[in-house]
C-alpha cells in the first residue's frame, strides 16, 4: 500500500485548498477512505471518510466546510477544505479504510494563518 498526499500550504483564515492522495498498491475503487490530521502538541484526529460507493461522513469541526471526494479512475482522493480557520491547521493524512490510520501516507502540513 502506498498513499501519497499533496496539496497542503499556507493560507489564510478564510481561504481554501484542495488536497490530493494518490493510491497504489491495492485495489482502490474496493476500499472506503478516510482523511485524518494531527495538529502540533496533539492526537490524530479523524476528519471524513468515504465508501467505496461514495456515502461520505465528517467530524462535527469540518462538516459544511470540506467535501471529501473520490475518482477511482486515477486512484486519487481528494479532500476539498473551505472557510478555513487557525484551527484547521495540522499535518493532514489519508488512510485506508473506513476510519482507519493503520495505512496512511507521510501527510501534506496545512497551516492557516495570516
Amino acid at each position: 500500500v502506498q498513499l501519497v498526499e499533496s496539496g497542503g500550504g499556507l493560507v489564510q483564515p478564510g481561504g481554501s485548498l484542495r488536497l490530493s492522495c494518490a493510491a497504489s498498491g491495492f485495489t482502490f475503487r474496493n476500499y472506503p477512505m478516510t482523511w485524518v490530521r494531527q495538529a502540533p502538541g496533539k492526537g490524530l484526529e479523524w476528519v471524513s471518510s468515504i465508501s467505496s460507493g461514495g456515502f461520505t461522513s465528517y467530524a462535527d469541526s469540518v462538516k459544511g466546510r470540506f467535501t471529501i471526494t473520490r475518482d477511482n479512475t486515477k486512484n486519487t482522493l481528494y479532500l476539498e477544505l473551505n472557510s478555513l480557520k487557525p484551527e484547521d491547521t495540522a499535518m493532514y493524512y489519508c488512510a485506508k479504510g473506513w476510519g482507519s490510520t493503520s495505512e496512511k501516507g507521510q501527510g501534506t502540513q496545512v497551516t492557516v494563518s495570516s
